[in-house]
């Protein structure tokens, strides 16, 4: 074959299969690189992966394919010899043109509405670089050996391609990881000035952070990591391009999804003090039991010094066994009736428009505290911080004072305007039993008509349908009407509701939030009703 051909074949099935895998690379991305993750994604979203390398490998063969043997076969008819700058020529422009159709099935995918879209980084920029010459590579080898058709159906093989490029890439990223790891831990351990906290949890751990940096700057020049920044290299980023010399407080939320992932956080990190917030099921597919989790969020507690703090909220459960085995000399228990074991609240009025309660420290010092932040569940995150606001010197007053600043914390039970008299309550990012059992009771506080759209609760492992059929009965007594979107979770959670006693005329089914609108003006929805929105399935779940 000449060289020239061969180079048009391969670039064109190179090409067209970068531009048919925006979907597997958002998969990719959306599970923070990890293979396993990504094979499920793939799995569960199959088609939204397949339907655009098919289209672009059809392009390539009735582009590529038909309109070059159409051309070879009338001149062949006609008695006539194709001068090879011809035939390369007419390959040229079928190659151009398939191109050109793939790049349209990349702007199409492009537009697809997205919760959370791919983001064009400087990682995604290097694996797209080798994924294209690794494609390159396999096209240039089926030409050369004269199977044509294997390298124009190429871009079908999207996603598993991908993940050989990823695998191929995981050593150049894994070396410029270690560097940025390294150097935030550089920055961290020249601080010695600099309190440094970890704040972990299966749930809760993203508001006690942000509650804990609004009541401890009220003494303190403080930094906490924004939004859910909790892995090393979200943390590591954070320290390198914002942690300032004036800096006297450092707080670092911890995320997990393996066992190790908060030993290794605090190997970044090397808190002082640490809070754990809460131990439940979640992320169950990872995890696989809850015994690795209850001992993953212990890791934070383990890594602290004995000139240190550890913190837990009561919870009459998990959190409290961790703070009854623990031996570190400074243990809090913040929410304990007991006196003398950390911050409590007494005279607690909870309502749609916050919560108030009187604040009593470790050693007896009181405080008036009010809040926007909504629900009972959050009064405990709140002692939480006061606790440890507590053990670093602050006193009643300036928590109260700190305490009054707090806000909803974004897509949680945070209340969105909405200009016609209903109140829209954004718990999107409440995907756990515990916060999904505590936004039925703050919904159950507003008066009228509530309605819930939901898609329920994934990563649950094998108790994910258990977990939201159990969802679905609590719902009973708490709404009025419940909109269930997609078909991830629909039948677990409508046979919880069922079971319960709930009206089926009242449960209503949409495949995605836009029908979910539909139905929610079908009912209709009036000033004064209130609506939850409950948990968004991230774009890496079917529906």
């Amino acid at each position: 074959m000449p060289i020239a051909t061969m180079l048009i074949f391969a670039l064109t099935a190179s090409v067209t299969t970068v531009l048919a895998s925006r979907a597997p690379l958002h998969l990719l991305q959306l599970e923070s690189y990890q293979l396993p993750g990504y094979r499920r994604s793939v799995r569960d979203n199959a088609l939204r992966v397949v339907i655009p390398g098919a289209a672009c490998a059809a392009a390539n063969i009735l582009l590529m394919g038909l309109i070059a043997w159409g051309i070879r076969a009338v001149a062949g008819a006609n008695g006539q010899d194709i001068p090879l700058w011809a035939d390369a020529l007419c390959l040229g422009g079928s190659a151009l043109l398939s191109m050109g159709f793939s790049l349209g099935v990349d702007s199409y995918v492009k537009k697809r509405p997205t919760k959370k879209p791919l983001a064009v980084t400087q990682r995604i920029k290097r694996l797209v670089g080798i994924y294209a010459g690794v494609s390159f590579i396999i096209g240039c080898v089926l030409a050369l050996v004269h199977v044509h058709a294997l390298a124009l159906i190429m871009p079908l093989f999207a996603a598993v391609l991908l993940e050989f490029a990823a695998a191929c890439a995981a050593p150049i990223e894994k070396k410029i990881n270690n560097g940025f790891f390294r150097e935030a831990q550089k920055i961290l351990g020249d601080r010695a000035d600099l309190i440094k906290i970890g704040i972990t949890g299966s749930y809760g751990k993203t508001s006690a952070k942000f509650f804990l940096a609004a009541i401890l700057s009220e003494k303190y020049n403080t930094l906490a990591t924004p939004s859910s920044f909790n892995t090393p290299m979200g943390v590591s980023r954070v320290v390198r391009e914002q942690l300032k010399g004036e800096h006297q407080v450092f707080i670092a939320e911890m995320g997990a999804r393996h066992v190790g992932d908060i030993k290794e956080m605090c190997e970044l990190v090397h808190p002082k003090y640490g809070v754990i917030t809460s131990v439940g099921p979640q992320h169950l597919e990872t995890f696989f039991t809850q015994d690795n989790i209850t001992a993953t969020k212990y890791e934070l507690i383990e890594a602290l010094p004995d000139d240190g703090a550890a913190v837990f909220a009561d919870d009459g459960g998990i959190v409290k066994s961790l703070y009854d085995k623990t031996e570190k000399p400074a243990k809090l228990l913040a929410g304990s009736a007991r006196h003398g074991l950390g911050a409590r609240a007494e005279d607690v009025e909870i309502g749609p428009w916050g919560s108030r309660f009187s604040l009593i420290l470790k050693d007896g010092d009181k405080a008036k505290c009010e809040t926007k932040v909504l629900g009972a569940h959050n009064i405990q995150n709140l002692l939480a911080a006061c606790t440890l606001a507590d053990a670093l010197g602050m006193t009643a007053e300036q928590i109260a004072a700190g305490v009054a600043k707090t806000e909803p914390v974004e897509h949680r039970l945070q209340i969105l305007p909405s200009g016609n008299g209903v109140t829209i309550i954004d718990d999107a990012f409440n995907a756990n039993p515990s916060g999904a059992r505590a936004a039925l009771d703050v919904l159950r506080l507003f008066p009228q008509k509530r309605v819930i759209v939901t898609p329920g609760m994934v990563e649950l492992g094998d108790r994910q349908t258990e977990l939201n059929r159990e969802f679905g009965k609590a719902m009973m007594g708490a709404v009025d009407a419940a909109i269930v979107v997609g078909q991830t979770n629909a039948q677990a959670i409508t046979e919880g509701l069922l079971e319960a006693g709930f009206p089926k005329e009242s449960i209503h089914l949409a495949r995605d939030l836009a029908q979910a609108q539909t139905v929610m003006a079908s009912l209709p929805v009036t000033a004064g009703d209130t609506v939850l929105f409950e948990n968004d399935l991230p774009d890496n779940y079917g529906g």
